[in-house]
């Protein structure tokens, strides 16, 4: 690569960094790459291999090509860049498959994607890692997986539910079955809805028919009075 085009491909690289709300930490983790190594690919001081390449649009689910696609360099504006949906999930497979619904249903809306209960909190309450996230744009919907380490998904709900800054949050709880105890205590502790894992197309498309900026979720009501 000639420096021009180094520099050029660490901006696209920032700019769909930035469209998901991922960290340098997060993408590289996601890459399975260096950090430092991340960070000089986006000050466009670093040669690539075609491995790497292929790995950085892999972890922003990109083609190669959009990579090289001309972007925007600056920083986005805060609307364009804001995470309207947040995936916490652990499980290597379920989580391919609930991308992979999303891939289906033609989800439009950004996504960012954590794998422990402890990383959503500092996501969502912008500190440790996420610090340069604003407070004052959180995600539209959390999907919140309830089995999750570090911090179970049930501490976390309970946590959102409890602050003022989130309270007010979108939760839709990935649960195993519509009887397990967790379930019904997620619905007691305030999540608005509940899909159960797998996530397919169908699910996905039943929770959420409209994606731009109107949420429309299951209502679970009822369920809640009755527990």
């Amino acid at each position: 690569m000639t420096p021009d085009i180094r520099r050029q491909f660490g901006a696209a690289i920032r700019a769909h960094r930035l469209r998901l709300g991922l960290s340098q930490e997060t993408l590289a983790e996601r890459a399975e790459l260096h950090r430092t190594y991340v960070t000089d690919v986006e000050r466009g001081v670093r040669n690539l291999s075609l491995e790497s390449i292929s790995k950085l649009a892999r972890a922003l689910d990109l083609s190669i090509g959009a990579l090289f696609a001309p972007a925007e360099t600056g920083d986005c504006d805060q609307r364009k860049c804001s995470v309207e949906l947040l995936l916490v999930q652990q499980d290597p497979k379920e989580l391919a498959l609930t991308l992979e619904a999303f891939k289906r249903a033609n989800l439009s809306n950004h996504v960012a994607v954590v794998r422990d209960g402890a990383t959503a909190l500092d996501y969502l309450f912008c500190r440790r890692q996420y610090a340069h996230r604003q407070p004052a744009t959180p995600p539209q919907i959390v999907l919140l997986d309830l089995l999750l380490p570090k911090v179970h998904g049930l501490e976390v709900l309970s946590r959102l539910r409890t602050d003022r800054r989130t309270r007010n949050i979108r939760i839709v709880v990935l649960a195993n079955t519509r009887t397990e105890p967790d379930l019904q205590a997620a619905l007691r502790l305030g999540a608005d809805s509940y899909i159960i894992k797998p996530v397919d197309f169908e699910k996905f498309s039943a929770l959420i028919p409209q994606l731009n900026y109107h949420w429309s979720l299951l209502d679970c009501t009822a369920e809640k009075r009755a527990a």
